[in-house]
């Protein structure tokens, strides 16, 4: 479907959900295992262990070193007679015998755990008695505690609560005992946990609470206990999982009115969307729920109906998806907000998602209520890195999808008022009826091209960068983004970073075709001023993983930003100057790169203050420097260049030189760009307005130049990154900076990344510490405040007029950034630097409340 991706049928959470129910639905498969031996391959003392009729054969036969001796599946003596239910002077003697209370089968079930899942409290008590570990983790990390809860044995609980057991304890999806009584749905486990403590808003791996689990559940009951809670901690009802489900969510989901109700009346929020975009309207027409659809609509208006999620689908488009439910497609098209042919984002209509899913009784049902099959969605022709709009009508993707039956119910489709079609009638001329089918080629196209790039990048890719999934050890989290996750780990002995891509993801553009352009572009960087290449996995997309080296500084923007480090400013210019070099090498390849996504986020810094560019998810090579197919709107919108956010499709590696310029700028100011707007009314500012930050009287005078001439509105005036290395490099090397940085001309030391505090005096005569190139608005102010003062007691009113101070906005924006540049700048500088038809800066338009 072009680049079209239906909305996955069930999120992350679900999976993990469906996951827990695998895991516990094996946990009592091989319970049962283990509760059905097979006696024909047991010794004399095994089976004697196992009689519970002759309590005297066992005592006649055993010994110390039966004790320790175990069957083919790893059971001892003792693991035979918690099986078997043997009474508990049974268990004695083996235990005073020397039995082992704490092994484990090959199953991973110890003795306490056998027996608490048969529900037998007196073994219990005896087995803790003689120091079972009532914390210790079974198979899939399942304590004595999460069996109890399973199984709904209170008592036991009880017992294993007040012998030590951790109560919120995770097994292994971090979910506790809590969470597996909501689960299952146990009611006086979940009292009894929640009056021993337990915590009621802890999280499981994925954000989920023990509401969350509820909620999914038709037991009321539980759901008062956890929403009243106990004195000390009550659930949150709208609480959100990692992916922004709320309980609402999970209870539309599932199609529980009498939840759904309790819900509401407890102040949930009814048109909460998660990360998707799905309000729980659109989860319940995801699942055909359409009582739970009426009463959603009915108790809380129709705010939802019109919502889109990021797959641009309404409720409407939810139901057709679904597409089983006559009724709910009826229901909502009743609605007075609701239009049968409404066009999400992209386009595409209930119609088109009916066609997609193949659901013919929809499709038909869409056609008789006046559903326009003639309405096109738009999707992006990725082929050869271009992103042409392709215009698809329902019919197109019908066929795409193989729906035989839909095409030519479409392709043969009159409306009742309608003549019939002769031999001779204009094709399309009625509403559709005999509409051209699309071309079987396009439709091998689409299906063929990733695998084709993912073949054609095994090939080529050299073998030493080939790595397998199981190679890999991966560690903490370090960050994330759409493409899905990057983590520290460990590949052969050596620490690296992972960036593992989701095994689905349903963006705007394909991730394989980014996945292969990355793996392509970094195999052939060789630079210490680039992110150093180790490897991929190119098996399967679902373990798709780009393995580099890993820096251990972090980015720039974290330690700017995050950790608010002072940095000075001969650091500051070595991590420009290693910036500008890693550009330099990169637009300079025999196929020149351009990144179109450089920003502080993508500049790494190693310990010794060096910094290294990474990130070549939005990069691409330019094949000529004359390209009319490049994509719109790529990278952060922050620091994007004014001809890539105005939709142009043809631009140069000068787009790279203006995020630059943002950057060294954010490094000389210590702020963001544009700090009080949001990233699109910055980018709006720069390329509509030609709205620039303000320039620090701090600021070194030949790098104020190359701002001015950096992030110039006309591309072509922009200088490359070969004219301002030099600039950089003598401004770093100057005797200003030394001194400033306390370092000596024309040395290289590897600084630490801090400031050397300059003490100054306050006019109350106070000492206070400020950074001396630190470029803060507060700073700022304070000084041409101060500067401002004296000028309007000191300075001749002729010098006024000639030079007046600058004044500043209420952002502490510099309203004539232009009487920072009166000073003449010491160091030489390209002829454009120099050129008077530099674009002035305006100073920020002011927005009570910037738009996104």
């Amino acid at each position: 479907m072009g680049n079209y991706k239906s909305r996955p049928p069930i999120s992350c959470t679900d999976e993990l959900k469906k996951k827990i129910s695998e895991s516990y639905a094996l946990f009592r498969s091989k319970v049962i295992e283990e509760l059905r031996p097979k006696e024909s391959d047991w010794n004399e003392v095994q089976q004697a262990a196992a009689n519970t009729a002759d309590l005297c054969q066992l005592e006649q036969l055993l010994t110390e070193a039966d004790c320790h001796e175990k069957t083919e599946t790893g059971l001892t003596l003792l693991h035979i007679a918690c099986i078997a239910g043997a009474p508990c002077s049974q268990l004695e003697r083996l235990l005073k015998k020397g039995a082992s209370v704490n092994i484990l089968s090959k199953n991973q079930f110890s003795p306490l755990q056998l027996s608490v899942y048969r529900g037998d409290s007196e073994q219990v008590e005896v087995l803790v008695t003689y120091g079972a570990d009532v914390n210790q983790a079974g198979h899939s990390g399942v304590g004595s505690l999460h069996i109890a809860a399973m199984c709904g044995h209170h008592e036991i609980a009880k017992i294993l609560l007040d012998s030590g057991a951790k109560i919120d304890m995770g097994d292994l999806v971090k979910f506790s005992s809590l969470h597996i009584a909501c689960h299952f749905g146990h009611e006086k486990v979940v009292e009894l946990l929640l009056s021993n403590g337990s915590d009621i808003n802890i999280s499981g791996s994925v954000g989920d609470r023990p509401i969350h689990l509820a909620s999914s559940k038709a037991n009321l009951r539980i759901m008062q206990l956890l929403v009243e809670g106990t004195s000390q901690q009550k659930a949150d009802v709208n609480v959100k999982d990692n992916e922004g489900h709320t309980p609402l969510h999970f209870c539309c989901k599932s199609g529980h009115l009498v939840t759904l109700h309790y819900l509401l009346d407890h102040q949930a929020v009814p048109h909460e969307a998660n990360i998707y975009g799905d309000t729980p309207l659109h989860l319940a027409c995801y699942n055909g729920k359409l009582e739970i659809a009426k009463q959603l609509v009915a108790q809380t208006g129709q705010e939802s109906l019109i919502m889109e999620n990021i797959f641009s689908e309404t409720p409407l488009h939810s139901a057709c998806t679904y597409g089983k439910s006559l009724e709910l497609v009826k229901f909502l098209l009743e609605q007075q907000s609701v239009d049968i042919n409404y066009q999400g984002k992209d386009g595409h209509t209930a119609l088109h998602s009916a066609c997609y899913h193949g659901h013919l009784r929809c499709v038909q049902f869409l056609l008789e209520n006046r559903g326009d099959m003639n309405l096109v969605a738009a999707a992006s022709d990725q082929s050869g890195d271009s992103e042409k709009r392709e215009e698809q009508t329902a019919l197109m993707w019908a066929f795409e999808r193989g729906h035989d039956s839909i095409v030519t119910l479409l392709k043969h489709y009159k409306r009742p008022s309608e003549e019939g079609c002769g031999d001779y009638s204009q094709p399309g001329s009625l509403d559709g009826s005999y509409v051209a089918v699309p071309s079987p080629l396009g439709k091998l196209r689409s299906m063929t091209k990733e695998k084709i790039d993912v073949l054609q990048l095994r090939a080529t890719l050299s073998h030493q960068f080939h790595l397998q999934i199981t190679d890999l050890e991966f560690q903490e989290t370090i960050g994330s983004g759409s493409f899905g996750k990057v983590y520290k780990g460990k590949v052969k002995g050596r620490t690296v970073a992972i960036k593992r891509y989701r095994a689905s993801s349903f963006g705007a553009k394909s991730d394989v075709d980014m996945f292969c352009r990355e793996v392509a572009i970094l195999a052939k960087l060789n630079s210490p001023y680039v992110i150093n290449f180790v490897g991929a996995c190119l098996d399967d997309p679902s373990q798709f993983a780009i393995v580099t080296h890993y820096v251990a500084g972090g980015s720039l923007f974290s330690l700017l930003h995050e950790q608010n480090r002072l940095i000075d400013i001969h650091s500051k210019l070595t991590i420009a100057l290693d910036v500008a070099k890693g550009m330099e090498y990169l637009h300079n390849m025999p196929l020149p790169i351009i990144h179109r996504d450089l920003n502080s986020h993508n500049i790494l810094l190693e310990e010794t203050g060096h910094a290294i560019v990474a990130d070549f998810g939005e990069s691409r090579f330019l094949r000529s420097t004359d390209e009319d197919n490049m994509t719109k709107q790529p990278g952060n919108l922050r620091w994007m260049a004014p001809e890539i956010f105005t939709q142009c499709t043809k631009y140069s590696v000068k787009a790279d030189m203006f995020s630059f310029s943002l950057v060294l700028w954010e490094l000389l100011a210590g702020e963001l760009p544009f700090s009080h707007l949001k990233p699109a009314a910055a980018a709006a500012e720069t390329a509509y307005h030609n709205t620039r930050p303000p320039i620090a009287i701090t600021f070194p005078k030949p790098l104020v130049a190359l701002l001015h001439i950096g992030w110039h509105a006309n591309p072509d005036e922009r200088p490359e990154f070969r004219e301002i290395i030099p600039i950089i490099d003598e401004c770093k090397q100057s005797q200003a900076v030394a001194m400033l940085s306390n370092v000596e001309p024309s040395s290289n030391p590897s600084l630490p990344l801090s400031l050397p505090m300059v003490t100054n005096q306050d006019s109350d005569g106070e000492g206070r510490d400020t950074p001396p190139m630190a470029g803060h608005v507060s700073a700022m102010r304070n000084h041409w405040e101060m500067e401002a003062s004296r000028n309007s007691v000191s300075g001749s009113s002729e010098d006024k007029k000639r030079y007046p101070f600058p004044q500043l906005d209420k952002n502490g924006y510099v309203s004539d950034p232009m009487s920072t540049l009166r000073i003449s700048m010491p160091l030489p500088l390209p002829p454009q630097a120099a050129s008077s038809d530099s674009p002035p800066l305006s100073p920020p338009r002011q927005q009570a409340e910037p738009d996104s």
